[in-house]
């Protein structure tokens, strides 16, 4: 696996990054008929995941980033179920939940492949690295 440099390479954070604007395009075209609230979780969901992402890398150490990665997991699965509230209210149609939802759930995935491979790799993050 080549070593990342810098959190915009990692494959979950672009993915996030383009659901964001997906979800963003929905809401700033009026779709959400000022549920500001409802607005506000989702905004804050999706933007956590990539957020978290990014957080957690810059940390420079595998087991804050791991801990950074579940957050963002975690908010990928928050995203999910405001996701439904907003297909209850008829302001996403079926097919957009669709693939919002499926377009979550492949971040999830990526986001637990990326976990379990720093909870088994041998480098620790570049704070840990030897000063010579």
């Amino acid at each position: 696996m080549a070593t990342i440099e810098r959190f915009e390479q990692i494959i979950s954070w672009k993915e996030s990054r383009e659901l964001n604007n997906v979800i963003e395009k929905l809401i700033d075209c009026g779709r959400f008929k000022n549920s500001y609230r409802l607005i506000n979780q989702i905004e804050g969901s999706v933007g956590s995941i990539m957020d978290n992402i990014a957080e957690g890398f810059e940390r420079g150490g595998n087991k804050e980033f791991i801990q950074f990665l579940y957050v963002a997991k975690g908010s990928c699965g928050e995203l999910r179920s405001q996701l439904y509230r907003a297909l209850d209210r008829d302001y996403i149609n079926p097919d957009e939940f669709n693939k919002l939802s499926v377009h979550a759930m492949k971040i999830s995935s990526l986001l637990q492949k990326l976990i379990t491979y720093l909870e088994n790799s041998e480098k620790k993050g570049i704070k840990y690295k030897s000063k010579k």
